[in-house]
């Protein structure tokens, strides 16, 4: 047979095959509308329909919902390839499981260096560190503004001398240490290379993840110091620094965790905490740098709320979506910049103080999305969040929560198991299309910085919020034990930690015994240096770990650099 009477043969058999599948979907959409005819006036129990975030779902999915949907190798692929849509990695649980954290910082650092120890005993594989409200803000311990909140959500970590305890006989050169701390982030961070210095860890071998996410915070937490500009030199600086000292450290956790938290939806979640990622990008590459010299080390923070295969779908698009923006959009030719890798913690504004119990099975199933969804890292919040700091019985349930999850379920035998689902495979490109969408208004706005300034991301998240509250005051969603399924007075029965008010002396008295025995005349060097390259172009992170190893206290090192930089106060939009 010559090879144009092949060419005629392939041509006729595909134009076949074409028509059968015309066929078939022909004779799918008849029997749907048959069966929905049937079932058109079968009463249905009063419920809202849709997903938490508000999203209509149809009473069945079928062939049809995908009929449209780009091709598999595109749009679905196979785990550890372009677009990574079934997972970053070719072997995912298979070769390894995802780390288990447990979020933990309380009082003293010494008090919390008890406690890793006992998670780690107990079978925990990283660290999360959890700082107090002074800390998160830039203060010392006995600062006037730290009065009453010192060790109260969170350890107290003032100086290197307090990091040096909180990791007192943990080895930094194997285990991972996660720090959720934004605003004075590269400062935490430079204590936390500087403690390791003190165990003989160099920077080169430290693994782990500092949050530094200015952007959401702006958006939705609120715990920022500098303004906008000078807080993204300091995250461009440790970019920078970090793939030349630490290469297997990531400088930031871009993070739709707390976004989420504020009362957004899913589809809002994603888009924005993946916009803010493109911008950390975009600033990285007008700063000089290659963008395969940092993204590699990029990583992400989603929440994972109570709509199970929401959630999933959230993941699965996730990875889609920067896949293909790093590739196409942003040039970068290494695959491990392709790749988004993520943390993930179940939802805290879930939980319910009314029968606390209750959160247990929540916090399984929302564990069950992450795996699902295919999480790198894993925190599992303990049942009693919502009333305190968790109790020692509550943290152990929840890393047990992960355990049974990972070694009785299932899950973890096969990669990316319900991949082909008609409805989840229509919510995934649902929620990509979505977060498309809402890319192209944050750009007709001007960029993530000016839709900050304008009010923009605060009052989304807000209506959100409020559509998501009036649902369940109206009792049209159901909260169980909190608008149904109530029990008695709701009286609270299970133990809760308290923080003593001595942790705030031992903190000051900490501090004063810091001040006597240190150089004073190398703190006021190193703090003068690091005002001349504040205000200069030099990165900060070598002035910066200057002044820890001086043992300079967090708000003196944040004094001398807001001399500089200014303080960010935000507009009124309400």
């Amino acid at each position: 047979m010559s090879t144009t009477e092949k060419d005629v043969t392939t041509a006729a058999e595909l134009a076949a095959e074409l028509r059968a599948r015309e066929g078939e979907v022909a004779e799918l959409k008849a029997r749907l509308e048959a069966w929905e005819a049937a079932v058109g006036d079968t009463p249905q129990r009063e419920a809202l329909f849709t997903t938490i975030s508000g999203r209509e779902l149809k009473p069945l999915y079928t062939p049809l919902d995908r009929i449209e949907a780009e091709r598999y190798d595109e749009a679905v692929g196979f785990p550890g390839e372009f677009p990574f849509t079934r997972g970053p990695y070719t072997t995912m649980y298979r070769t390894r499981l995802w780390t288990m954290r447990q979020f933990a910082g309380f009082a003293t650092a010494k008090e919390t260096n008890q406690r890793y120890k006992y998670l780690l005993n107990h079978g925990q594989t990283g660290l999360s560190v959890a700082f107090d409200f002074p800390t998160l803000m830039g203060y010392d311990s006995d600062h006037p503004r730290s009065l009453g909140e010192v060790g109260v959500c969170g350890v107290a970590i003032s100086s290197l001398a307090d990091m040096e305890t909180l990791f007192d006989g943990i080895p930094l050169d194997q285990v991972s240490v996660s720090m959720t701390i934004n605003g004075p982030a590269i400062i935490l961070f430079c204590f936390y290379v500087a403690a390791a210095e003190k165990q003989g860890v160099t920077p080169e071998i430290l693994r782990g993840t500092v949050q530094n996410d200015i952007l959401k915070e702006y958006q939705a937490q609120h715990a920022w110091i500098f303004p906008p500009e000078p807080a993204l030199r300091c995250i461009v600086d440790m970019f920078s620094w970090c793939s030349g000292h630490a290469p297997k450290y990531n400088p930031i956790s871009i993070s739709g965790y707390h976004i989420r938290e504020a009362g957004a939806t899913a589809a809002q979640e994603l888009a924005f905490t993946l916009r803010n990622g493109f911008e950390y990008v975009e600033r990285g590459i007008a700063a000089g740098l290659d963008v395969d010299s940092f993204a590699p080390r990029l990583s992400f923070f989603f929440d994972v709320h109570n709509d199970f295969f929401e959630e999933i779908a959230k993941f699965r698009a996730a990875r889609r979506i920067w896949a293909r923006g790093m590739r196409e959009r942003y040039g970068a030719k290494n695959p491990e910049s392709w790749r988004l890798r993520t943390h993930a913690q179940t939802a805290g504004v879930s939980l319910t103080a009314q029968q606390p119990e209750n959160n247990i099975v929540r916090v399984a199933y929302q564990a069950m999305a992450a795996a699902l969804g295919g999480t790198q890292s894993l925190h599992t919040n303990s049942m009693d969040e919502t009333l305190a700091l968790p109790t020692e019985k509550a943290v152990r349930i929840a890393l047990r929560t992960q355990q049974i999850l990972a070694f009785e379920s299932g899950v973890t035998n096969t990669i990316d198991p319900l991949a082909g689902s008609y409805f989840l495979e229509t919510l995934t490109d649902e929620l990509e299309r979505d977060a498309l969408e809402i890319f192209d208004e944050i750009d007709e706005l001007g960029g993530v910085v000016p839709a900050i300034e304008t009010g923009w991301f605060q009052q989304e998240i807000a209506a959100a919020a409020m559509r998501q509250q009036r649902e369940i005051e109206a009792d049209e969603r159901v909260v169980v034990g909190v608008n149904d399924f109530e029990e008695g007075s709701g009286k609270i029965e299970i133990d809760v930690l308290r923080i003593d008010a001595s942790v705030e002396e031992k903190q000051r008295a900490h501090m004063a015994e810091l001040r006597e025995r240190r150089d004073e005349a190398e703190v006021q060097r190193t703090l003068s240096a690091l005002g001349e390259a504040c205000r200069g172009s030099d990165n900060l992170v070598p002035r910066i770990l200057d002044c820890a190893r001086a043992y300079c206290t967090l708000y003196e090192i944040r004094h001398a650099m807001e001399e500089v930089f200014g303080s960010y106060k935000e507009p009124v939009f309400f």
